[in-house]
């Protein structure tokens, strides 16, 4: 019995030892790299067609399928009008866009930059408040947790719900407007500008305590390359924010304006510049937003989040 158990701890032994010596023959075949295959000038130019068709293609195909649907409603409905239609008026439209014929008869280009006027007011004091409380707030748990309800509190309310107490307070429609902006284009940016700050590494701070960085050197070296993709997120919400404020607002609050020139074009009973309208505020609103992308792109701090 004892025989048996020897015999079988030393076949187990052997066995190990077999696979000890095969380890280092193991070990010594080199292992093989998988080959790099470069690009054929035709993949090359398979890939870059990939890329036009992305980037060209694709975005002109949406918009004719866009015509596409609106041929087909001004097809079934005798007073809606055709692209075609809406394309001729666009074309007297601009032909003089800055006539001046009195104060409730302008032409579309004076409308638009008095709406545009209105958002630079109305966006940057919300700017100017609200991005420094963004980092107080990240900043101070205290202050944080004392403003988190008041912001939870007024955040959702409607942006048109503002307008009345902005023409209660300043009876001026223009005023109104352009608090009625402020108050709900801040938040965002508050928010946003909180959230990074509040994600900021913590080594990096106590790096900073370690090195006896100032308070200057913080903000410009930690801070703000830390938290600028965040900042410049909320910008973007917040300008797109302000964009659609003002356009509804003016069309209740009357005057100049591209929201104004909207309702009184409805009024008119005029479709087809109605259609202008909406197409100009869809494109001035696509401009900023990438006017906002190009900025954020200079300054986006990839290496810092």
């Amino acid at each position: 019995m004892n025989t048996a158990v020897l015999s079988a701890r030393s076949g187990s032994f052997e066995a190990s030892a077999a696979a000890e010596g095969a380890a280092p023959a193991a070990a010594s075949v080199p292992e093989s790299k998988p080959a790099i295959r470069t690009l054929s000038p035709a993949d090359r130019q398979r890939a870059k067609n990939r890329q036009i068709a992305l980037r060209i293609v694709a975005p002109l195909l949406g918009f004719a399928l866009l015509l596409l649907v609106w041929e087909l409603a001004a097809e079934h409905s005798a007073q809606f009008p055709s692209p075609l239609v809406t394309w001729h008026s666009a074309q007297k439209v601009f032909a003089h866009p800055f006539y001046d014929n009195g104060p409730n008869d302008v032409g579309i280009g004076w409308n638009l930059l008095a709406s545009l006027q209105r958002v630079a007011y109305g966006f940057g004091l919300a700017a100017l408040v609200g991005i420094p409380l963004g980092f107080a707030i990240g900043r101070m748990r205290f202050l944080d947790r004392m403003l988190s309800p008041i912001i939870s509190l007024l955040r959702p309310v409607s942006p048109l719900a503002w307008l009345p107490i902005g023409l209660y307070v300043f009876s001026n429609a223009p005023a109104a407007a352009i608090y009625t902006i402020f108050i709900c284009s801040i938040w965002p940016m508050m928010i946003n500008t909180a959230i990074g700050v509040q994600r900021i590494p913590a080594d990096y701070l106590n790096v900073a305590r370690v090195l006896d960085l100032s308070t200057w050197k913080v903000f410009t070296k930690i801070l703000l390359p830390s938290v600028m993709p965040y900042l410049m997120t909320g910008v973007r919400l917040s300008v797109g924010t302000a964009w659609l404020v003002i356009v509804a607002a003016e069309m209740l609050t009357g005057g100049t304006g591209i929201g104004f020139w909207l309702w009184n074009e409805w009024n008119s009973l005029n479709l087809a510049h109605i259609l202008i309208a909406i197409l100009v505020i869809g494109a001035t609103g696509m401009a900023l937003e990438g006017l906002l992308m190009l900025l954020a792109r200079r300054f986006s701090y990839g290496d810092a989040r």
